[in-house]
């Protein structure tokens, strides 16, 4: 008879321990640089950023404050508005006195894009970070049937931006203020259409242009944007520009979003698709869910990203099985209950799980859980540990009773 041998390989303990360490599911986020904007910080050590913007005309004071309030209120840690003209650059300066009058000082981000020095100089005094858009700061004027750019024309546009956005720098520096430089694909300067096509490079090499420009005048309060609104466009970009940038010794954080999503939940797994890729390999400081709807819509579903990838814990995190033939109870119809009743408890991991097969193994990194074992009976766990039986009726409440028994419970 042949006998099988099977030859047990040797388990490297130092290299094992690597791996683990390496695919611990924690996120390691990539190194930046600090830049404070107003009293929030992006980039460094601190927690991702949750942003938005405004709908209301900047023109409308009472508007805009109440809008900026609204947000700032669920959530919102920056609130960008919309600059189009020098009267609106003007009206932020009665926003900022509205809001220190009558709620706090929210930190503000002015939107300036076309042919916008006056403008941005302006703002520039009223606001805590002023975000231009490369492609449209300095208008270049199409030639008809250009093929190419020469090197010379392309410096002397170059050239010309400095020019322009030079004085701007300067204020945001000696203020100690910021500025985002926002890339977007849609709107590409026509040079760099030309030199590198509709691609991630050419809004890579936009925003570079732009940092070299800042970077010349000693002014390093930057945060970069490179928007897209097709998702695999915008991953591409975000990643190119950490790539140059590692290249160039730089490490200045990135504002993420997916630009135009649209709406409903389309919108919004758009946005998380392109966000939570980039955010899982450790890439970006700040978010934006661009949706068409109410800007408060768009603060849930930042926290949601965030907390999902364990970034940021700003809400109970629920396990629940999907349900089979093996569940033991209405998992839907408690589920609810228990959220209902523990749903204010920020900070706790709770699971509910229809049977034994999928509890509690599956819940075992959660605080408590909630399990149906045998029919009509609820076992509750505190982590591992099963420490009581209890009819069903009564599972919620003996949850809750857990709950307080290890000075865990707050009232809503």
């Amino acid at each position: 008879m042949q006998t099988l041998s099977i030859n047990t390989p040797q388990i490297d303990l130092k290299n094992s321990t690597e791996i683990n360490d390496q695919y611990s599911g924690a996120i390691t986020r990539r190194k930046t640089r600090p830049v404070k904007v107003g009293s929030v910080t992006i980039g460094g050590n601190n927690p991702v950023v949750v942003q938005s913007m405004i709908n209301e005309d900047t023109l409308d004071i009472s508007g805009s404050i109440a809008g900026i309030r609204r947000l700032h209120e669920i959530g919102c840690e920056i609130v960008r508005v919309t600059v189009p003209s020098l009267a609106h650059a003007h009206a932020l300066a009665e926003i900022r006195a509205g809001l220190i009058r009558t709620y706090q000082n929210v930190p503000i981000v002015a939107d300036v894009h076309h042919n916008g020095m006056k403008i941005a100089l302006e703002v520039a005094k009223h606001v805590d970070k002023v975000r231009i858009n490369p492609g449209l700061y300095v208008f270049e004027k199409p030639k008809p049937n250009r093929t190419e750019y020469t090197a010379s024309e392309f410096q002397e546009i170059g050239d010309k931006i400095a020019e322009t956005l030079s004085p701007l720098v300067i204020s945001l520096r000696d203020q100690g203020k910021a500025m985002r430089i926002g890339v977007n694909h849609g709107s590409l300067a026509e040079r760099m259409l030309f030199t590198y096509g509709d691609t991630p490079q050419g809004m890579v090499e936009s925003a570079i242009e732009f940092i070299r420009i800042c970077e010349s005048l000693d002014f390093r309060n930057l945060v970069i944007s490179l928007k897209a609104s097709r998702v695999p466009v915008m991953v591409a970009a975000y990643k190119l520009m950490v790539k140059r940038m590692d290249e160039l010794g730089m490490d200045y954080p990135l504002h993420l979003g997916v630009t135009e999503a649209g709406d409903g939940e389309y919108g919004r797994i758009k946005s998380t698709a392109g966000i939570a890729t980039l955010l899982s390999q450790g890439i970006g400081d700040t978010i934006r869910v661009s949706l068409t709807e109410a800007p408060e819509k768009e603060i849930p579903v930042c926290y949601s990203i965030l907390q999902a990838l364990g970034l940021r814990k700003t809400m109970v995190e629920y396990v629940a099985c999907p349900s089979c033939g093996r569940t033991l109870f209405n998992l839907e119809e408690v589920l609810h209950k228990v959220r209902e009743a523990t749903k204010h408890l920020t900070g706790l991991d709770i699971a509910v799980m229809g049977c034994i097969v999928n509890g509690p193994g599956e819940m075992a990194d959660a605080d408590y859980g909630y399990v149906g074992k045998t029919p009509g009976m609820i076992s509750l766990y505190r982590g591992k540990e099963e420490i009581k039986k209890v009819p069903e009726v009564d599972g919620v409440s003996e949850l809750i009773a857990l709950i307080k028994s290890d000075d865990r419970w707050v009232d809503p």
